[in-house]
């Protein structure tokens, strides 16, 4: 994850700043049950050539859509749901940069992603 340090550590410092506990996680979205988003297989086809690719991209899409559902439902406003989004862009983009560069997404690389991508399911499901 060369050059994404700034990003990741301003998601996580951005993230770490709310009160999230174990008991306020709310299940109402699929991503916030992160146990189940973890053990996602995803198939790969199109445009996406890696299993770890496709594992984050299929995360990032469900997350997307909860931030949709939590915008309609008033949960989020307006600014805080573009913020989400764009974080979860800015994973799908980097994860599939890394594999149009290198041919894949090393463990390391989606375990980190997939990190980031928690914090954003955090924050929606608070």
């Amino acid at each position: 994850m060369t050059g994404k340090t700034p990003f990741l550590a301003t998601l996580l410092a951005t993230m770490v700043a709310l009160p999230v506990s174990a008991q306020s996680m709310r299940r109402d979205y699929p991503s916030c049950d992160l146990a189940q988003q973890r053990r996602l297989r995803a198939p790969t086809g199109g445009t996406i050539r890696d299993t770890r690719q496709a594992h984050i991209a299929m995360r990032a899409n469900i997350l997307q859509a909860d931030i949709s559902n939590a915008r309609k439902a008033r949960r989020l406003s307006q600014a805080e749901a573009q913020k989400l989004w764009q974080s979860v862009e800015r994973v799908r983009r980097d994860a599939d940069g890394f594999v149009a560069k290198q041919g894949f997404l090393s463990a390391g690389e989606a375990t980190s992603y997939g990190r980031a991508l928690d914090l954003v399911a955090m924050r929606v499901c608070r």
